[in-house]
């Protein structure tokens, strides 16, 4: 199975909804987790997605009325979906659609709508029955409902972009892409925000001159010569 590009962490881990131990806790996995799947060879990445992946099993257990570990925990579960063989991989993702069904189940506004975000990326993203579940009328639903939820972030546009460039609808993406480059990074998730927004800025690259006039104005995506909050 081709790996997942499977990049949602939209955790605001600033609430004061979170208990502190548990918001410092969430932010050392997120950044370990940029760090691992952004700068380590893939094949150096299993083992240590493996132990952030048991680190968020002993944070949900520890903090069970928390919607937020669980979210975290479904996200490592896909990543390393595609660092798995094709049925260890369906397992996977099968294991992380139930993570963030209960962490929905818990609290549906947790971390802005994240779990909506990754389950919706998921539905379009895998295989459709018998393989997997993969279904885009599921997945529209989803993400329209992670926008309702977070019309400002940078994951909640770029995603229901990607997935509206998945349809053939690029047209309709444009808004969204541009939407998801406007947005500034957050300074504890820069490094995965910068990079979605790279993304952004390769699919309205990407979509035809018919389609859009690119607005030369706005710089093309360089990663940042210093980054933050990733060891």
């Amino acid at each position: 199975m081709n790996r997942i590009f499977f990049v949602v962490f939209s955790l605001l881990l600033s609430s004061n909804t979170l208990a502190n131990s548990l918001n410092e806790q969430l932010q050392q996995v997120e950044s370990e987790w940029a760090r691992v799947y952004y700068r380590l060879p893939e094949n150096q990445q299993k083992p240590a997605f493996e132990k952030l992946q048991q680190q968020t099993v002993t944070l949900s257990k520890q903090f069970p009325q928390y919607a937020e570990p669980i979210i975290l925990q479904a996200m490592i579960t896909a990543t390393l979906a595609g660092l798995k063989n094709p049925i260890a991989a369906i397992i996977s993702i099968h294991k992380a659609k139930e993570l963030l069904q209960q962490a929905i189940a818990i609290n549906p506004n947790a971390a802005d709508g994240a779990a909506f975000v990754s389950l919706g990326t998921l539905y379009y993203k895998v295989p459709a029955w018998p393989i997997a579940f993969g279904d885009n009328k599921k997945a529209q639903q989803l993400l329209k409902t992670a926008l309702k939820i977070n019309p400002n972030g940078i994951d909640s546009n770029y995603f229901y972009a990607d997935f509206l460039i998945s349809q053939n609808k690029q047209s309709n993406a444009i808004s969204y892409l541009k939407k998801a480059l406007a947005i500034p990074c957050r300074n504890n998730q820069y490094l995965t925000d910068s990079r979605l927004q790279g993304e952004a800025q390769q699919a309205l690259e990407n979509i035809s001159p018919s389609h859009i006039a690119i607005n030369h104005s706005t710089p093309i995506f360089t990663a940042p010569k210093k980054l933050t909050h990733v060891d």
